[in-house]
Protein backbone atom coordinates (compact mmCIF):
# COMPACT_ATOMS: atom_id res chain seq x y z
CA UNK A 1 0.00 0.00 0.00
CA UNK A 2 1.17 3.52 -0.79
CA UNK A 3 1.60 5.67 2.28
CA UNK A 4 0.01 9.06 1.76
CA UNK A 5 2.31 12.03 2.32
CA UNK A 6 5.55 10.18 1.61
CA UNK A 7 8.18 10.80 -1.05
CA UNK A 8 8.57 7.82 -3.36
CA UNK A 9 10.08 6.83 -6.69
CA UNK A 10 7.81 5.36 -9.39
CA UNK A 11 8.11 4.50 -13.08
CA UNK A 12 6.27 6.30 -15.88
CA UNK A 13 3.83 3.73 -17.27
CA UNK A 14 1.40 5.47 -19.60
CA UNK A 15 0.27 8.64 -21.35
CA UNK A 16 -3.29 9.38 -22.46
CA UNK A 17 -4.67 11.42 -25.36
CA UNK A 18 -4.77 14.54 -23.17
CA UNK A 19 -0.99 14.26 -22.71
CA UNK A 20 -1.40 13.29 -19.06
CA UNK A 21 1.24 10.95 -17.68
CA UNK A 22 0.76 8.09 -15.25
CA UNK A 23 3.21 6.19 -13.08
CA UNK A 24 3.17 2.79 -11.42
CA UNK A 25 4.48 1.65 -8.07
CA UNK A 26 3.61 -1.63 -6.35
CA UNK A 27 0.75 -2.14 -8.80
CA UNK A 28 -0.80 1.25 -7.98
CA UNK A 29 -1.41 3.78 -10.77
CA UNK A 30 -0.59 7.41 -9.99
CA UNK A 31 -1.48 10.57 -11.85
CA UNK A 32 1.69 12.54 -12.55
CA UNK A 33 1.85 16.24 -11.73
CA UNK A 34 5.05 17.78 -13.01
CA UNK A 35 6.28 20.78 -14.98
CA UNK A 36 8.29 18.36 -17.07
CA UNK A 37 6.38 17.39 -20.21
CA UNK A 38 8.78 15.04 -22.03
CA UNK A 39 8.52 11.94 -19.86
CA UNK A 40 9.17 8.61 -21.56
CA UNK A 41 7.90 5.18 -20.62
CA UNK A 42 9.87 3.57 -17.79
CA UNK A 43 11.42 6.90 -16.74
CA UNK A 44 11.74 7.13 -12.97
CA UNK A 45 9.94 9.94 -11.19
CA UNK A 46 10.47 10.93 -7.56
CA UNK A 47 7.81 12.95 -5.82
CA UNK A 48 5.30 13.50 -3.06
CA UNK A 49 2.34 11.12 -3.18
CA UNK A 50 -1.18 11.87 -1.97
CA UNK A 51 -4.87 11.35 -2.74
CA UNK A 52 -6.46 14.41 -4.33
CA UNK A 53 -9.95 15.87 -3.96
CA UNK A 54 -11.22 13.50 -6.69
CA UNK A 55 -9.93 10.48 -4.76
CA UNK A 56 -7.18 10.00 -7.35
CA UNK A 57 -3.67 9.08 -6.29
CA UNK A 58 -1.15 11.67 -7.45
CA UNK A 59 2.62 11.92 -7.48
CA UNK A 60 3.92 15.49 -7.75
CA UNK A 61 7.50 16.57 -8.30
CA UNK A 62 6.66 19.88 -6.59
CA UNK A 63 7.28 18.64 -3.07
CA UNK A 64 5.62 20.87 -0.45
CA UNK A 65 7.61 22.40 2.38
CA UNK A 66 5.18 20.74 4.80
CA UNK A 67 5.73 17.09 5.71
CA UNK A 68 5.69 14.59 8.57
CA UNK A 69 8.86 16.04 10.07
CA UNK A 70 8.72 19.39 8.30
CA UNK A 71 6.73 22.42 9.42
CA UNK A 72 5.99 25.48 7.35
CA UNK A 73 3.33 28.14 6.96
CA UNK A 74 0.18 27.32 5.02
CA UNK A 75 -2.73 29.59 4.16
CA UNK A 76 -6.28 28.98 5.37
CA UNK A 77 -8.60 28.75 2.35
CA UNK A 78 -11.84 27.57 3.95
CA UNK A 79 -13.46 27.05 7.34
CA UNK A 80 -16.02 24.36 8.16
CA UNK A 81 -17.43 24.30 11.67
CA UNK A 82 -18.26 20.59 11.36
CA UNK A 83 -14.76 19.58 10.27
CA UNK A 84 -12.05 22.18 10.79
CA UNK A 85 -10.05 24.52 8.56
CA UNK A 86 -8.65 23.77 5.11
CA UNK A 87 -5.05 24.80 4.51
CA UNK A 88 -3.23 25.33 1.23
CA UNK A 89 0.26 23.83 1.54
CA UNK A 90 1.07 24.06 -2.15
CA UNK A 91 -0.51 20.91 -3.57
CA UNK A 92 -2.24 21.57 -6.92
CA UNK A 93 -5.55 19.89 -6.20
CA UNK A 94 -5.78 19.25 -2.48
CA UNK A 95 -6.04 21.29 0.70
CA UNK A 96 -5.11 19.73 4.05
CA UNK A 97 -7.58 19.84 6.94
CA UNK A 98 -6.65 20.90 10.45
CA UNK A 99 -9.24 19.02 12.50
CA UNK A 100 -11.65 20.80 14.82
CA UNK A 101 -10.20 18.54 17.53
CA UNK A 102 -6.96 20.52 17.23
CA UNK A 103 -8.66 23.93 17.25
CA UNK A 104 -9.86 26.10 20.16
CA UNK A 105 -13.20 25.20 21.70
CA UNK A 106 -14.52 28.71 20.99
CA UNK A 107 -15.30 29.09 17.30
CA UNK A 108 -14.51 32.81 17.46
CA UNK A 109 -10.87 31.87 18.12
CA UNK A 110 -10.63 29.68 15.01
CA UNK A 111 -8.44 30.81 12.13
CA UNK A 112 -10.16 32.70 9.33
CA UNK A 113 -9.72 32.63 5.58
CA UNK A 114 -6.31 33.99 4.46
CA UNK A 115 -4.77 33.53 7.92
CA UNK A 116 -1.46 31.67 8.07
CA UNK A 117 -0.75 28.65 10.25
CA UNK A 118 2.49 26.77 10.75
CA UNK A 119 1.68 23.11 10.26
CA UNK A 120 3.18 19.72 9.57
CA UNK A 121 1.44 16.54 8.40
CA UNK A 122 0.07 13.48 10.13
CA UNK A 123 -1.85 10.47 8.82
CA UNK A 124 -4.73 8.57 10.39
CA UNK A 125 -5.53 4.84 10.39
CA UNK A 126 -7.37 5.26 7.07
CA UNK A 127 -4.23 6.66 5.40
CA UNK A 128 -5.76 10.15 5.24
CA UNK A 129 -3.57 13.23 5.53
CA UNK A 130 -4.28 15.82 8.22
CA UNK A 131 -2.54 19.01 9.22
CA UNK A 132 -0.68 19.07 12.52
CA UNK A 133 -0.39 22.41 14.27
CA UNK A 134 3.11 23.42 15.36
CA UNK A 135 3.43 23.59 19.15
CA UNK A 136 5.22 26.09 21.37
CA UNK A 137 8.38 23.98 21.56
CA UNK A 138 8.80 24.21 17.80
CA UNK A 139 8.32 27.98 17.82
CA UNK A 140 10.89 28.28 20.60
CA UNK A 141 13.28 26.30 18.40
CA UNK A 142 12.83 28.44 15.29
CA UNK A 143 12.12 31.78 16.98
CA UNK A 144 14.43 34.23 18.72
CA UNK A 145 14.39 35.31 22.34
CA UNK A 146 15.30 38.95 22.95
CA UNK A 147 18.13 40.14 25.18
CA UNK A 148 16.85 43.73 25.12
CA UNK A 149 13.90 45.72 23.85
CA UNK A 150 12.89 49.16 22.63
CA UNK A 151 9.85 50.43 24.46
CA UNK A 152 6.89 51.28 22.22
CA UNK A 153 8.54 49.71 19.18
CA UNK A 154 5.81 48.85 16.69
CA UNK A 155 5.82 45.14 15.85
CA UNK A 156 3.72 42.81 13.72
CA UNK A 157 3.28 39.11 14.17
CA UNK A 158 1.06 36.05 13.93
CA UNK A 159 -0.83 34.42 16.81
CA UNK A 160 0.29 30.80 17.02
CA UNK A 161 -1.18 29.82 20.39
CA UNK A 162 -4.20 31.10 22.29
CA UNK A 163 -4.59 30.66 26.03
CA UNK A 164 -6.75 32.26 28.67
CA UNK A 165 -3.71 33.97 30.14
CA UNK A 166 -2.73 35.51 26.80
CA UNK A 167 -1.73 35.14 23.15
CA UNK A 168 1.63 33.80 21.93
CA UNK A 169 3.15 35.52 18.88
CA UNK A 170 5.77 34.87 16.25
CA UNK A 171 6.83 38.32 15.06
CA UNK A 172 7.61 38.98 11.42
CA UNK A 173 11.35 38.99 12.20
CA UNK A 174 10.96 35.69 14.10
CA UNK A 175 11.31 37.20 17.55
CA UNK A 176 8.91 35.64 20.04
CA UNK A 177 6.25 37.73 21.73
CA UNK A 178 3.44 37.40 24.25
CA UNK A 179 0.28 39.46 24.75
CA UNK A 180 -1.08 39.24 28.29
CA UNK A 181 -4.87 39.08 28.45
CA UNK A 182 -4.91 42.54 30.08
CA UNK A 183 -3.10 44.03 27.07
CA UNK A 184 -5.75 43.22 24.47
CA UNK A 185 -9.22 44.67 24.02
CA UNK A 186 -10.47 41.63 22.10
CA UNK A 187 -8.83 38.22 22.11
CA UNK A 188 -7.16 37.63 18.72
CA UNK A 189 -7.85 34.34 17.01
CA UNK A 190 -5.40 31.62 16.07
CA UNK A 191 -3.45 32.59 12.96
CA UNK A 192 -4.47 36.24 13.16
CA UNK A 193 -2.00 38.88 12.02
CA UNK A 194 -1.72 41.55 14.72
CA UNK A 195 0.11 44.83 15.18
CA UNK A 196 1.13 46.07 18.59
CA UNK A 197 3.83 47.81 20.58
CA UNK A 198 6.56 46.46 22.81
CA UNK A 199 6.04 47.29 26.48
CA UNK A 200 8.64 45.04 28.10
CA UNK A 201 10.57 41.81 28.11
CA UNK A 202 9.54 38.62 29.90
CA UNK A 203 11.90 36.51 31.99
CA UNK A 204 12.27 33.89 29.26
CA UNK A 205 13.19 36.52 26.66
CA UNK A 206 9.86 36.87 24.90
CA UNK A 207 8.85 40.43 24.15
CA UNK A 208 5.82 41.64 26.07
CA UNK A 209 3.49 43.17 23.50
CA UNK A 210 0.39 45.30 23.98
CA UNK A 211 -2.43 45.42 21.45
CA UNK A 212 -4.14 48.22 23.34
CA UNK A 213 -3.84 51.75 21.98
CA UNK A 214 -1.62 54.19 23.78
CA UNK A 215 -3.54 56.16 26.35
CA UNK A 216 -3.04 59.20 24.15
CA UNK A 217 -5.78 58.03 21.80
CA UNK A 218 -8.08 57.31 24.72
CA UNK A 219 -8.07 60.86 26.09
CA UNK A 220 -10.49 63.59 25.14
CA UNK A 221 -9.92 66.09 22.35
CA UNK A 222 -9.01 68.98 24.69
CA UNK A 223 -6.52 66.74 26.48
CA UNK A 224 -5.00 65.77 23.12
CA UNK A 225 -4.59 69.45 22.32
CA UNK A 226 -2.79 70.10 25.62
CA UNK A 227 -0.53 67.11 24.94
CA UNK A 228 0.35 68.51 21.52
CA UNK A 229 1.27 71.87 23.08
CA UNK A 230 3.43 70.19 25.72
CA UNK A 231 5.17 67.92 23.23
CA UNK A 232 6.02 70.84 20.94
CA UNK A 233 7.29 73.04 23.76
CA UNK A 234 11.13 73.10 24.09
CA UNK A 235 10.85 72.31 27.80
CA UNK A 236 7.76 70.10 27.39
CA UNK A 237 5.92 72.39 29.77
CA UNK A 238 3.73 75.49 30.03
CA UNK A 239 3.04 77.95 32.84
CA UNK A 240 -0.69 77.29 33.08
CA UNK A 241 -2.36 75.23 35.82
CA UNK A 242 -5.79 74.76 37.38
CA UNK A 243 -5.53 78.08 39.28
CA UNK A 244 -4.60 80.13 36.21
CA UNK A 245 -6.76 83.06 35.13
CA UNK A 246 -9.72 81.94 32.96
CA UNK A 247 -9.13 84.77 30.47
CA UNK A 248 -5.48 83.76 30.00
CA UNK A 249 -6.49 80.13 29.46
CA UNK A 250 -9.14 81.17 26.93
CA UNK A 251 -6.67 83.42 25.11
CA UNK A 252 -3.87 80.85 24.92
CA UNK A 253 -5.76 77.58 24.43
CA UNK A 254 -9.11 78.74 23.07
CA UNK A 255 -11.08 76.73 25.65
CA UNK A 256 -12.85 77.57 28.89
CA UNK A 257 -11.20 77.11 32.27
CA UNK A 258 -13.65 74.31 33.04
CA UNK A 259 -12.66 72.45 29.87
CA UNK A 260 -9.00 73.12 30.67
CA UNK A 261 -9.34 71.62 34.16
CA UNK A 262 -11.13 68.57 32.79
CA UNK A 263 -8.35 68.06 30.25
CA UNK A 264 -5.70 68.38 32.98
CA UNK A 265 -7.58 65.84 35.07
CA UNK A 266 -7.68 63.45 32.13
CA UNK A 267 -3.94 63.73 31.61
CA UNK A 268 -3.24 63.38 35.33
CA UNK A 269 -5.36 60.23 35.40
CA UNK A 270 -3.13 58.69 32.75
CA UNK A 271 0.01 59.97 34.55
CA UNK A 272 1.11 61.91 31.50
CA UNK A 273 1.71 65.20 33.33
CA UNK A 274 2.49 66.79 36.64
CA UNK A 275 0.97 70.15 37.52
CA UNK A 276 1.32 72.66 40.35
CA UNK A 277 1.31 76.42 40.88
CA UNK A 278 4.47 76.70 38.77
CA UNK A 279 2.83 75.19 35.71
CA UNK A 280 2.36 71.87 33.92
CA UNK A 281 4.93 69.52 32.38
CA UNK A 282 5.14 66.08 30.84
CA UNK A 283 6.15 63.07 32.89
CA UNK A 284 8.58 60.45 31.57
CA UNK A 285 5.54 58.47 30.48
CA UNK A 286 4.22 61.51 28.66
CA UNK A 287 7.55 62.01 26.90
CA UNK A 288 7.33 58.48 25.47
CA UNK A 289 3.97 59.02 23.84
CA UNK A 290 3.60 58.99 20.08
CA UNK A 291 0.49 59.45 17.98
Amino acid sequence: MINSGTIITAAISDQNDDHEFFAQVDGQTLHVHSKKEDWRLKDEITGFVYENMKNQWVITTEIPAVGFDRFSFGTVVDVRRDLGVFIDIGLPDKDIVLSLDDLPLQHELWPQKDDRLMVGLKVDHKNRLWAQLANDDLFKAIGHFSASFERNETVKGTVYLTKRVGSFLLLDDYRLGFVHESEREDEPHLGQKVSGRVIGRMQDGRLSVSLRPLAFVEIEDDAKMLMAVLQQSPQHSFIYHDKSDPAEIKSYFGISKGAFKRALGNLLKHRLITTDVNGTKLTDKGLEYRE
